[in-house]
């Protein structure tokens, strides 16, 4: 749409202000202090104890007694047995017999059948089918789009500490050996125990600001257009025509005939064989026998004895030995590096009558538009979370815990805190990445 009049479109960007900043970065030095200390050795001695035990001796002695048993004595008699048996001899004989039986004669004969069969013929004929298309047709909507406007914005967190350890007092206790395993009592003084205390941070969390907008955007439906279509179909209709058809039959006629089959049988006639056989026969007579057999009988005797074992005892010895302790010397170095602050700056763009950006928006002179921060930190690369936290220029934020404030019987020595400055940015933070992004 054209006008007369002059209209401007609203344009959001992001410039960068280059800010210079001193913080103080912590180094560590290893000091060793030579302290006396009484440790304990094991001490391993033999002694002989005596264990009584008793043991049982077998006696074996040696008697006879009586057994009685039953004994089979073979006897041998003559016997004669009747093995008379009937033999059985055949008389062959021939004969005839009369035998009917029944004979198929076949019979041709011709005969008629009607076959009935289904032709189909053509028919040509013309009909109108619809066709549906599908075309596209444009379709303005709006759409919703959402841009995010927010801003980084600093946080207090706590950070979980090293494991570190130190010196404390230790009331006397019972505590385990790792030598022997056994539970020994541990006198009170200085020993070495974990230290667990942790520190405050600051982080940059992104704090998002979504803002709707409405975008028109033209899209293309589909539309189904439907239309009548001449079409030449061809059809087949049925129809049944019928034939006689000659074929042959055959017909089998039953007949009746008379044969004679001579035949020869075997008629059986018995006789009687007469035969006597002696055999010898064996009788088992039972008789009584005794006879002595010796038996030998274990008797236990138990005895009273006495074994001699050694006996490993171990005796803590107690002896003195010089060692080194390491502690940790904090030292804190000034560092002066330039970081980039982040502002949104809001510049109205002239459009011509159709819509169309007559000139990009400039970002004014005192700013930098996405510019690469130039670190002026030492090149040494430090922890970042050996690196004391900044917090924003506001008393009512809850100040950084100093653990070394909070355990003076670790380090011996009180450190004075002048010159020691908040810094708004550490090597965490710093130009070190994109973050400024």
């Amino acid at each position: 749409m054209c006008g007369d009049y002059q209209t401007y479109r609203l344009v959001y960007q992001t410039v960068y202000d280059q800010k210079q900043v001193t913080a103080y970065r912590t180094e560590y030095e290893t000091v060793c202090e030579q302290r006396q200390v009484t440790r304990y050795r094991p001490v391993w001695e033999t002694q002989i104890h005596e264990r009584p035990y008793t043991v049982s001796r077998p006696i074996y002695e040696t008697a006879e007694r009586e057994e009685r048993y039953t004994v089979s004595r073979p006897v041998w008699e003559t016997q004669i047995r009747d093995c008379s048996y009937n033999r059985v001899r055949y008389l062959r004989e021939t004969a005839e017999r009369e035998e009917h039986y029944t004979v198929s004669r076949p019979v041709w004969e011709t005969r008629y059948r009607q076959e009935c069969h289904t032709v189909c013929r053509p028919v040509q004929q013309t009909v109108y089918r619809t066709e549906y298309n599908t075309v596209m047709e444009p379709v303005t909507t709006c759409r919703t789009e959402y841009v995010d406007q927010g801003c980084y914005t600093d946080h207090v967190v706590f950070r979980p500490p090293w494991l570190k350890n130190r010196l404390s007092w230790q009331p006397g206790t019972c505590v385990v050996d790792p030598v022997t395993g056994r539970t020994v009592y541990q006198r009170p003084g200085l020993y070495w125990v974990p230290n667990q205390r942790g520190r405050y941070e600051v982080r940059r969390v992104w704090q998002p600001n979504l803002v709707a907008r409405q975008v028109p955007q033209t899209t293309y439906a589909p539309k189904t257009v439907a239309r009548q279509v001449p079409v030449q179909v061809c059809s087949y209709r049925t129809e049944k025509v019928c034939r006689q058809v000659p074929y042959q039959v055959c017909r089998m006629v039953q007949e009746q005939r008379v044969r004679k089959v001579p035949y020869t049988t075997l008629r059986p006639v018995v006789e009687r064989v007469e035969r006597k056989v002696p055999v010898k026969v064996c009788r088992m007579v039972q008789e009584q026998v005794v006879r002595k057999v010796p038996v030998r009988t274990c008797r236990m005797v138990t005895e009273q004895r006495v074994e001699k074992i050694p006996v490993q005892v171990c005796r803590m010895e107690a002896y003195q030995e010089t060692v080194s302790i390491p502690r940790c010397v904090e030292k804190r170095i000034p560092v002066t590096y330039t970081y980039c602050v982040p502002r949104v700056v809001c510049c109205r763009v002239p459009l011509d009558p159709c819509g169309v950006p007559l000139d990009v928006c400039s970002p004014p002179a005192a700013a930098t538009v996405e510019p690469e921060p130039t670190p002026t930190a030492p090149k040494k690369k430090v922890d970042p979370a050996d690196v004391k936290p900044s917090l924003p220029d506001d008393d009512a934020m809850p100040k950084p815990l100093d653990a070394e404030q909070s355990a003076p019987a670790e380090s011996g020595k009180t450190e004075t805190q002048e010159g020691r400055q908040p810094a708004p940015q550490s090597d965490v933070y710093g130009p070190k990445g994109d973050s400024s992004t």
